[in-house]
């Protein structure tokens, strides 16, 4: 059963799901390698954080699914154009700046979601998302302070968190965009609309840049878009190849 034929729970739940896991290995990449040990460590942690909410909500896509999956199958044996998830979780880290941009970005809308969320009448999605709010609330706030000490620090910081935001600002258009899959949804009360998301995020966002002198992005671009049908960058294949490459290469061993 493709993404496609899927009930539109299962395919909905897939979507947050995927986001969750692709940022979540995304985060991993900076364990042992990023600027400081305690960043090491709460990087690690969100991407814990992140990984939680993955195998709750592929869990309940396969078992809405009805066609035997489990979270391993949907997170390991799926092919690219398999996956939901957003264009800004899989772009690369390339550098610090760049992480710390997609992650306020990110936070910021995972936030607003999850809140308007934990009114679903679908108990399942109700529940992560009750959990996830708080967890996601300290991922706004690290991705916050950093920004903070960045854009109002050196010279050279400034530059390369402004650099950060210009480079991941193409792929915020995405996060605000739905189908009708997640419009009947949310008329059912079982989707967070997230179309209506944007003023907030604005509002947030804003006041970040402003307090950490950095300037909000140009808007003048027409943004990437596809991702909740499958359609990615080159980045997802080279991210699957590495996530998949051990469960794929032992088929069915355990330890």
């Amino acid at each position: 059963m493709t993404a496609t034929t899927m009930p539109a729970v299962a395919t909905y739940a897939l979507r947050l799901g995927d986001d969750s896991l692709v940022l979540a290995q995304r985060l991993g990449g900076w364990i042992a390698d990023a600027p400081q040990l305690e960043e090491d460590v709460a990087l690690g942690n969100i991407a814990l954080d992140l990984m939680g909410q993955a195998r709750t909500l592929l869990t309940y896509a396969g078992q809405v699914e009805g066609a035997g999956r489990t979270e391993d199958d949907l997170a390991f044996l799926r092919d690219e154009r398999d996956f939901l998830n957003l264009h800004i979780v899989e772009r690369p880290n390339e550098d610090f700046a760049v992480t710390i941009a997609r992650q306020l970005f990110f936070s910021t809308w995972q936030l607003a979601m999850h809140q308007r969320l934990v009114e679903s009448v679908d108990e399942t999605l109700a529940g992560v998302a009750g959990k996830a709010v708080k967890e996601v609330d300290y991922h706004r706030d690290h991705a916050t302070q950093w920004v903070l000490r960045l854009g109002d620090g050196t010279e050279e910081s400034h530059r390369r968190m402004q650099a950060g935001l210009e480079r991941m600002w193409p792929y915020v258009a995405e996060m605000f965009v739905v189908d009708d899959l997640e419009l009947a949804l949310a008329s059912d009360c079982v989707a967070a609309d997230v179309s209506t998301l944007r003023p907030e995020w604005d509002a947030y966002v804003d006041s970040v840049l402003a307090e950490a002198t950095l300037a909000r992005p140009d808007d003048g671009w027409t943004p990437p878009a596809g991702g909740r049908r499958g359609l990615h960058t080159e980045a997802l294949g080279y991210l699957l190849a590495e996530m998949q490459h051990l469960h794929r290469s032992h088929p069915g061993a355990t330890w």
